[in-house]
Protein backbone atom coordinates (compact mmCIF):
# COMPACT_ATOMS: atom_id res chain seq x y z
CA UNK A 1 0.00 0.00 0.00
CA UNK A 2 1.11 3.56 -0.81
CA UNK A 3 0.85 6.34 1.66
CA UNK A 4 -0.85 9.18 -1.01
CA UNK A 5 -1.35 11.71 2.44
CA UNK A 6 1.54 14.08 0.97
CA UNK A 7 1.91 14.79 -2.55
CA UNK A 8 5.63 16.58 -4.29
CA UNK A 9 4.30 19.83 -5.65
CA UNK A 10 6.13 22.34 -7.27
CA UNK A 11 5.47 26.32 -6.84
CA UNK A 12 7.00 29.79 -7.66
CA UNK A 13 9.87 30.50 -7.15
CA UNK A 14 11.48 34.40 -6.27
CA UNK A 15 13.87 33.64 -9.08
CA UNK A 16 11.55 32.65 -10.94
CA UNK A 17 9.60 35.29 -10.47
CA UNK A 18 12.27 38.06 -10.90
CA UNK A 19 13.02 37.19 -14.62
CA UNK A 20 9.20 36.93 -15.61
CA UNK A 21 8.97 40.70 -14.16
CA UNK A 22 11.87 41.94 -15.65
CA UNK A 23 10.62 40.42 -19.00
CA UNK A 24 7.34 42.02 -19.12
CA UNK A 25 9.21 45.30 -17.99
CA UNK A 26 11.82 44.93 -21.39
CA UNK A 27 8.87 44.01 -23.28
CA UNK A 28 7.00 46.61 -22.43
CA UNK A 29 9.77 49.25 -22.73
CA UNK A 30 10.42 47.67 -26.55
CA UNK A 31 6.51 48.58 -27.31
CA UNK A 32 6.77 51.79 -25.53
CA UNK A 33 4.66 51.08 -22.50
CA UNK A 34 4.39 51.33 -18.94
CA UNK A 35 2.76 47.80 -17.42
CA UNK A 36 2.37 46.65 -13.81
CA UNK A 37 3.15 43.03 -13.33
CA UNK A 38 2.37 40.27 -10.56
CA UNK A 39 3.35 37.13 -10.28
CA UNK A 40 2.31 34.80 -7.64
CA UNK A 41 2.69 31.28 -6.18
CA UNK A 42 0.35 27.96 -7.03
CA UNK A 43 -2.05 29.47 -4.16
CA UNK A 44 -2.54 32.77 -4.96
CA UNK A 45 0.08 34.67 -3.09
CA UNK A 46 1.72 37.10 -4.33
CA UNK A 47 5.47 36.29 -4.73
CA UNK A 48 6.60 39.22 -6.52
CA UNK A 49 5.25 43.00 -7.78
CA UNK A 50 6.29 46.00 -9.63
CA UNK A 51 4.52 48.54 -11.61
CA UNK A 52 6.92 50.86 -14.13
CA UNK A 53 7.71 55.04 -13.77
CA UNK A 54 4.50 56.75 -15.02
CA UNK A 55 2.33 53.74 -15.49
CA UNK A 56 -1.36 53.76 -14.55
CA UNK A 57 -1.97 54.45 -10.09
CA UNK A 58 -4.42 51.26 -10.19
CA UNK A 59 -2.26 49.32 -12.56
CA UNK A 60 -0.82 47.07 -9.65
CA UNK A 61 -3.41 46.04 -7.98
CA UNK A 62 -5.06 45.23 -10.67
CA UNK A 63 -1.74 43.10 -11.81
CA UNK A 64 -2.35 40.89 -8.58
CA UNK A 65 -6.09 40.29 -8.90
CA UNK A 66 -5.16 39.42 -12.26
CA UNK A 67 -2.64 36.86 -10.82
CA UNK A 68 -4.51 35.50 -8.42
CA UNK A 69 -7.57 35.15 -10.26
CA UNK A 70 -5.76 32.97 -12.83
CA UNK A 71 -4.17 30.76 -10.25
CA UNK A 72 -8.06 30.25 -8.03
CA UNK A 73 -9.33 28.84 -11.75
CA UNK A 74 -6.40 27.99 -13.57
CA UNK A 75 -7.58 29.47 -16.68
CA UNK A 76 -6.81 32.89 -18.06
CA UNK A 77 -8.55 35.75 -16.79
CA UNK A 78 -10.03 36.07 -19.98
CA UNK A 79 -11.96 32.83 -20.51
CA UNK A 80 -14.23 35.05 -17.60
CA UNK A 81 -14.79 37.89 -19.96
CA UNK A 82 -17.92 37.10 -22.26
CA UNK A 83 -19.09 34.29 -19.70
CA UNK A 84 -19.72 36.81 -16.58
CA UNK A 85 -21.78 39.38 -18.20
CA UNK A 86 -25.61 39.98 -17.48
CA UNK A 87 -27.02 36.32 -18.72
CA UNK A 88 -24.57 34.09 -18.72
CA UNK A 89 -23.46 31.15 -16.57
CA UNK A 90 -21.05 32.93 -14.61
CA UNK A 91 -22.91 36.21 -13.96
CA UNK A 92 -21.46 37.77 -10.99
CA UNK A 93 -18.14 35.67 -10.25
CA UNK A 94 -16.48 39.16 -10.42
CA UNK A 95 -18.01 39.77 -6.67
CA UNK A 96 -16.81 36.25 -5.27
CA UNK A 97 -13.38 35.26 -3.65
CA UNK A 98 -13.47 38.92 -2.09
CA UNK A 99 -14.07 40.77 -4.57
CA UNK A 100 -10.30 39.94 -6.09
CA UNK A 101 -12.03 37.94 -9.00
CA UNK A 102 -11.17 39.80 -12.13
CA UNK A 103 -12.89 39.34 -15.66
CA UNK A 104 -10.78 40.44 -18.11
CA UNK A 105 -7.70 39.42 -20.10
CA UNK A 106 -4.18 40.35 -18.71
CA UNK A 107 -3.92 37.28 -15.92
CA UNK A 108 -2.45 34.02 -16.69
CA UNK A 109 -1.92 30.38 -15.38
CA UNK A 110 1.66 28.81 -15.47
CA UNK A 111 1.87 25.44 -15.51
CA UNK A 112 4.91 23.66 -15.36
CA UNK A 113 5.29 20.32 -17.06
CA UNK A 114 1.40 20.01 -16.55
CA UNK A 115 1.19 21.59 -13.19
CA UNK A 116 -0.04 24.91 -11.92
CA UNK A 117 2.93 26.04 -10.06
CA UNK A 118 1.27 29.90 -10.25
CA UNK A 119 0.11 33.23 -11.76
CA UNK A 120 1.39 36.11 -13.49
CA UNK A 121 -1.01 39.57 -13.92
CA UNK A 122 -0.17 42.59 -16.38
CA UNK A 123 -1.92 45.55 -16.90
CA UNK A 124 -1.61 49.35 -17.93
CA UNK A 125 -2.67 48.98 -21.47
CA UNK A 126 -5.53 47.39 -23.24
CA UNK A 127 -6.40 44.10 -21.70
CA UNK A 128 -5.58 41.81 -24.99
CA UNK A 129 -1.87 43.33 -25.25
CA UNK A 130 -1.54 42.75 -21.28
CA UNK A 131 -2.20 39.24 -22.03
CA UNK A 132 0.08 39.02 -24.70
CA UNK A 133 2.85 40.36 -23.20
CA UNK A 134 2.39 38.11 -20.08
CA UNK A 135 1.96 34.96 -22.26
CA UNK A 136 5.55 35.95 -23.94
CA UNK A 137 7.09 36.25 -20.71
CA UNK A 138 5.49 33.17 -19.74
CA UNK A 139 7.21 31.29 -22.95
CA UNK A 140 10.37 33.05 -22.51
CA UNK A 141 10.88 31.01 -19.60
CA UNK A 142 9.95 27.40 -21.45
CA UNK A 143 6.47 27.57 -19.08
CA UNK A 144 3.21 26.79 -20.53
CA UNK A 145 -0.09 28.94 -19.43
CA UNK A 146 -2.30 26.63 -20.31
Amino acid sequence: MTNNAFRDVSDMTLFTAKRILDFVFQEASKRELKLACAVCDRAGNLVLSGRMDDSQLGGLSLAVDKAFTSVAFGHPTSKWASLSTPGESDWGLANSLGGRVTVFPGGLPIFSQGQLVGGVGVSGTASLADEEVASLAIASLSLEDN
